[in-house]
């Protein structure tokens, strides 16, 4: 049997602080994103009572979360089984999270490139055209973060995460605010591969250059500057990856 202390030491860094029940949660999320339970597979609830040593009331709890992220689901005769990748949640943030523990990271990453290509250009433009001095200074601040991080004062992975946020939040559109969950929790998986292999970088002027043009109204200046940054961020997950510089992410 594995437990609750094994349960939480499998499950480390995901959903600390929600119950047994997100531990649990945590555990099967990854086991569905990495495809050791696979689309259609009817799960054996109490196999996995007796595997986690958990109740079933807790299990229940745990299955239930998953369904509402689209990853199970439930039918009379059949039990729960995992559902098709068409009907998972997918800018959940711990789907996207669990997506990059549980699979290649390059096709991850790659998707997540392109997405940002489409995405932070045009943000930077509409931030540049109505930021406010809050956001001004909510992304000075994240500067002063990444700065302080590159010197070894601070997480560098928290800095980048607040200076996307705080750009997104400057075009105040508000679907575009909202797709800081998918970005933050792609940021974060993408910059611990990257900040993990890497080590002699400082990301500040690359960002800074974005804060400057936005300060000064410029929307083409803010979405070339953003467009910059994005190929800067390529080249790094190159490097991290091993890869030859100039070759697509």
């Amino acid at each position: 049997m594995i437990g609750e202390n094994m349960i939480r030491k499998r499950t480390a860094g995901g959903y600390q602080g929600r119950g047994l029940h997100g531990e649990v949660v945590e555990l099967l999320g990854r086991r569905i994103l990495s495809g050791e339970l696979n689309d259609g597979e009817t799960l054996d609830v109490p196999g996995l009572e007796q595997e986690l040593d958990i109740s079933r009331s807790v299990l229940r709890e745990a299955l239930r979360v998953l369904k509402a992220k689209g990853l199970v689901d439930a039918r009379p005769k059949r039990g729960t089984f995992v559902q098709p990748r068409t009907e998972w949640r997918l800018l959940d943030p711990d789907v996207v999270r669990w997506q990059f523990e549980g699979r290649d990271d390059s096709q991850f990453l790659d998707d997540l490139a392109e997405m940002r290509g489409i995405i932070e250009p045009a943000g930077a433009r509409l931030a540049a055209l109505r930021r406010t001095d809050e956001d001004i200074a909510a992304l000075e601040q994240a500067i002063d973060l990444m700065s302080a991080a590159a010197h070894g004062d601070g997480d560098a992975v928290d800095a980048d995460i607040a200076f996307h946020r705080a750009l997104l939040a400057a075009t105040h559109n508000e679907l575009l605010v909202r797709m800081e969950v998918v970005l933050e929790t792609g940021l974060a998986a993408r910059d611990r591969l990257v900040h993990g292999a890497m080590h002699d970088d400082d990301p500040t002027p690359a960002h800074a250059a974005v804060l400057d043009a936005v300060k000064a109204g410029d929307p083409e200046a803010a979405a070339a500057a953003a467009g910059e940054l994005l190929a800067k961020s390529r080249r790094d997950i190159e490097r991290a990856r091993g890869a030859n510089p100039g070759t697509a992410p």
